[in-house]
């Protein structure tokens, strides 16, 4: 029987083994696996929903845009909506980003860990900056965001919420609410359309970490696939216009989210297998990206694939990502950045990417020539 620490590790072969939908004990769930199945849940929430009290984000930071389907999702979401717009994202993004990137390009020498020297502090600054939130270290934040992630992952497994995710969402709480009368901010202005200082700060605790957690794993995710497969990484340097597909590839492999949760609001037949109301239905992303019927060769990383951009890691339907177009700017600066680096080499101890919710390598060691 499949473990939680395989799937961790690499579920990947017992991902394929239940496509397009089959239940893992280990999850107490249905997983859903195949791509068409896993969009038709994703755009059914009457039938398929995330307001259910085991819904594990909502467990660590209270209801949000995230756990709420219908009219209170809507109410909650439409606050956000307009400034992520890839327009909107492009016009007051693009300069900020290029920036920071610049600065932490700066600090860093060789050898260096590009997910804490790069990928984890843009991610902060960005989405702090993104939604007004005051500032705080990057380590403060990352220290709040590991702890909240990891509680989430472990409701996910069947624990409980931690301590340390409790206490750091409370630190937390206090930082945003603090910030939530600033003259221009998102959260002012979603507090000024009628969502409460629970509500705000609940969603503020979605988007901050959700941005986090994308861009820091679509950085180290693509930096990871780009070193590993050094005849891909010789046609993007041959020819930069490849870098975008080369993310989007790598998305499609290693979604950083790589599941997400929904719950069955009646019995339902799905491909031949009968779910019952109440039961858990999870959505693969990381399986959808390799189904065979949509992905020839699923499990090669080939950057010139005409199809990659019909991976589901940001989701699909109510829920898809409400940031995809600002970490996707972010990623492509960064890489952009990195890859002046000239010998850029993979540290032979990086570790690859892990993990049950959210996955990418705990580290991303590299060098390069001085």
């Amino acid at each position: 029987m499949v473990t939680l620490e395989q799937l961790e590790r690499d579920p990947h072969p017992t991902l394929a083994a239940v496509r397009p939908v089959g239940w893992i004990e280990a999850l107490n769930s249905w997983v859903v696996t195949g791509r068409a199945l896993a969009v038709q849940v994703l755009r059914d929430p009457e039938t398929f929903t995330v307001d259910d009290p085991r819904f594990s984000t909502a467990q660590v930071v209270g209801p949000s845009m995230l756990s709420l389907d219908g009219d209170p999702h809507k109410a909650h979401r439409d606050p956000f909506e307009s400034p992520f717009g890839l327009a909107e994202t492009r016009r007051r993004f693009t300069e900020p980003v290029r920036r920071t990137v610049a600065e932490l390009m700066s600090a860093v020498s060789s050898p260096a860990d590009l997910r804490t020297g790069l990928a984890g502090p843009l991610s902060v600054a960005v989405v702090a900056y993104s939604l007004g939130i005051p500032p705080a270290s990057a380590p403060t934040v990352l220290g709040w965001y590991s702890a909240i992630s990891e509680s989430v992952s472990g409701v996910s497994a069947g624990r409980p919420v931690t301590e340390a995710g409790s206490a750091a969402f409370a630190e937390l709480h206090k930082h945003v609410a603090s910030g939530i009368d600033g003259q221009d901010s998102l959260l002012a202005a979603a507090a000024h359309e009628g969502l409460g200082v629970d509500e705000v700060v609940a969603n503020a605790a979605v988007l901050m970490f959700g941005g986090i957690e994308t861009t820091e794993g679509m950085i180290t995710n693509a930096l990871w696939h780009l070193l590993t497969n050094p005849s891909q990484l010789e046609l993007v340097l041959a020819d930069p216009a490849l870098l975008a597909n080369a993310v989007e590839e790598s998305l499609r492999l290693e979604p950083a989210a790589a599941v997400v949760d929904r719950y069955a609001t009646r019995d339902v037949e799905v491909a031949g297998h009968q779910i019952r109301r109440g039961d858990m239905v999870t959505v693969s992303l990381a399986g959808a990206g390799r189904d065979p019927e949509v992905f020839e060769d699923p499990d090669a990383f080939d950057v010139r694939r005409t199809n990659a951009r019909r991976h589901l890691a940001f989701a699909s339907g109510p829920h898809i990502c409400l940031g995809m177009h600002l970490t996707r700017l972010e990623t492509l600066t960064a890489l952009e950045a990195v890859l002046r680096f000239p010998g850029l080499l993979l540290a032979p101890d990086s570790p690859p990417p892990h993990g049950l919710v959210f996955r990418k390598p705990s580290a991303l060691k590299v060098s390069w020539d001085a």
